[in-house]
């Protein structure tokens, strides 16, 4: 039986992973490529942008990747439609979320809040100042450092060190607690004030003072993979994991299935057919699905944090083949 299984839901099944980014390698592209995107879940899983303005992107998994790292797979952020004169309140970033209860053993909210480290591979279009930025969801609270690209399109590795936040700690639940964020781009109302690097702090004026714009051109491309976050002030080597054991990580957040079932039943019945998710699912998932063949009709699909139900009608007999169903538990 898998680990997945065993545990209650709710648990992290996956605990003592040194990373604390899943899919930081984007070996796992569950959602394929995505276009027209604006806020959104991206081509590879566990990674969103957010926008506000008139950038769009398409995001797909890409073979471009540093050499000699041992990397397969990157994510691709293609401006498909530019964000050249920004407004004040224009953004656009790319975001990793954390669940609170996975972050419990740095300490937050105590005299003894640890130091984390991130490590990225990134390739810009633009040279120049660039910000990253942790924010403590629970508290309201951002932790913003600038990191420079000095050639574009080119792979480079930053490092940065972030101080623990001993103010506030992060709810020990299956919510929200810690997100990081890759800026592409931002208006005043985030940059226009005085950068409090690695400073915790709640002024959004001082977030990404000195960002330049990776979104004013079509052109433009932003690639991203190799991510790591670990406790400490001194980057490791990359925890390479193995595809499936990412996969199962993902797919506690989102799953994508296809399924073939025939069955058969009277005029006006319902015939109920429960499945088991592969793995057990941060909460009750949001649930689609597209049908290629049918005789009846879906009246209802339901879940909870292991399986799905559906509840069907047939006309006489029902079959149903290349059932895609997707259960969406994303933070």
């Amino acid at each position: 039986m898998a680990l997945s299984k065993i545990l209650p839901a709710g648990q992290d099944q996956f605990a003592g992973a040194r990373n604390l980014i899943i899919n930081g390698a984007m070996q796992v592209a569950q959602r394929g490529t995505q276009t027209n995107q604006t806020t959104a879940f991206t081509a590879c899983d566990r990674f969103d942008i957010a926008v506000n303005g008139a950038a769009i992107m398409t995001t797909s998994q890409d073979t471009t990747v540093p050499s000699g790292q041992g990397f397969s797979n990157s994510l691709k952020i293609d401006v498909t439609t530019a964000d050249s004169s920004l407004a004040a309140s224009d953004l656009a970033l790319l975001r990793h979320k954390i669940e609170a209860q996975n972050l419990q053993h740095l300490l937050y909210g105590t005299s003894d809040a640890k130091n984390i480290t991130l490590s990225f591979w990134v390739r810009s279009p633009k040279t120049g100042t660039h910000i990253i930025e942790l924010r403590h969801a629970n508290a309201s609270y951002y932790n913003s450092q600038a990191y420079t690209i000095n050639t574009a399109d080119t792979w480079q590795n930053v490092t940065v060190t972030f101080d623990g936040y001993t103010a506030a700690a992060f709810n020990n639940d299956n919510g929200l607690g810690l997100v990081i964020d890759w800026w592409l781009a931002a208006g005043s109302t985030f940059s226009g004030g005085t950068l409090a690097s690695n400073t915790w702090q709640n002024t959004d004026a001082n977030r990404t003072v000195g960002q330049v714009n990776c979104v004013d051109n079509a052109a433009n491309n932003f690639y991203l993979t190799g991510v790591q976050l670990e406790v400490g002030s001194t980057a490791t080597d990359f925890e390479h994991r193995s595809y499936g054991d990412e996969l199962a990580r993902c797919q506690r957040y989102y799953e994508t299935s296809t399924a073939t079932d025939y069955f058969s039943g009277l005029d006006g019945s319902n015939i109920y057919l429960s499945h088991e998710f592969a793995v057990v699912k941060r909460a009750a998932p949001t649930m689609t699905y597209t049908v290629s063949q049918s005789s009846g009709s879906i009246n209802s699909l339901t879940a909870s944090t292991d399986h799905y139900r559906w509840a069907i009608s047939g006309t006489s007999v029902g079959a149903w083949s290349g059932v895609l169903v997707k259960a969406d538990a994303e933070l």
